[in-house]
C-alpha cells in the first residue's frame, strides 16, 4: 500500500490521461500491482475492469502510468505490465501498438 501511495504521487502531471488526473488513474490501477510485477500472477477481475475502462477512454494514459519511473520503483515491470490487457482477454486492446519501447501484445 505504501508503494502504491508513492506511485500515485510520482506520476502526477503527465497529462496523457485527459481530464482524469494521472494520479487518479494510477490509483485506480492499484489492484493490478501484483500482476504488473509477475507474469504468472492471476490478474484480479477488478484490475481487468479498470484496465479495460482506461483503454477505452485514454490508452496513452495506461502507458504513462505503467512506464513511469515510480512504477518501476513499485515493482512494476513494464514488459509484464503491458501484457495485462491480453491476460484479461480484453478484445479491443491496442494490439501491435507501442507503449514506450515496448510493444503491447
Amino acid at each position: 500500500m505504501l508503494a502504491s501511495a508513492a506511485f500515485v504521487r510520482e506520476v502526477d502531471g503527465a497529462g496523457e490521461c485527459g481530464k482524469t488526473p494521472i494520479g487518479s488513474a494510477a490509483s485506480s490501477l492499484s489492484p493490478c500491482l501484483s500482476a504488473a510485477g509477475n507474469g504468472r500472477a492471476k490478474v484480479p477481475a477488478t484490475c481487468c475492469t479498470k484496465v479495460s475502462a482506461l483503454i477505452k477512454t485514454a490508452p496513452k494514459c495506461l502507458c504513462a502510468v505503467l512506464l513511469s519511473p515510480l512504477a518501476k520503483k513499485a515493482g512494476i515491470k513494464p514488459a509484464i505490465a503491458i501484457t495485462i490487457p491480453k491476460r484479461c482477454n480484453i478484445r479491443n486492446r491496442p494490439a501491435g501498438k507501442k507503449c514506450g519501447r515496448y510493444t503491447v501484445p
